[in-house]
């Protein structure tokens, strides 16, 4: 009996010590998804016409989304596939390489479009072609709200 317990709390330890090692990169990168989504979502209600364009704050949220998706890649190692109530699917770790390479091509498609937008018909071109990008990659790695 001596030997079990010592044995048994030693694995309890290391499964809490492995859980807690996931939350860390969960935690982060849905802070930095909520910061996105924080930019975002006032240019898009601008992109809906329902609040008036405003320059700055497209070129804001455009520089949050570089920001943003030069660390998210990072923040999705293997060891980070539940917990926190994350809306990860499975193939974002079986398909890395395109899930990354999103992320790349989102960073790429803000930056075009930082130069391109100069006013609100540029601005409403440039932005529906930069937010398709979003929706691919929602679709296939996000999960849907219950």
């Amino acid at each position: 009996m001596r030997r079990a317990f010592p044995a048994l709390a030693a694995i309890v330890l290391g499964a809490t010590a492995v859980a807690a090692q996931n939350l860390a990169p969960i935690k982060e990168r849905k802070a930095h998804f909520d910061e996105m989504g924080d930019a975002v979502k006032p240019v898009g209600a601008m992109f809906k016409g329902e609040h008036a364009f405003e320059l700055a704050t497209v070129q804001s949220a455009l520089t949050v989304i570089r920001e943003k998706t030069a660390v998210l890649p990072d923040l999705f190692p293997e060891d980070s596939k539940e917990g926190e109530e994350t809306r990860a699917l499975p193939a974002i770790w079986s398909d890395k390489e395109d899930f990354n390479n999103r992320f790349k091509k989102l960073s790429a498609a803000a930056e075009a479009a930082e130069p391109a937008i100069t006013d609100e018909a540029s601005f409403k071109t440039a932005w529906k072609d930069l937010v398709g990008n979003c929706s691919g990659c929602h679709k296939n790695y996000r999960k849907p709200k219950e």
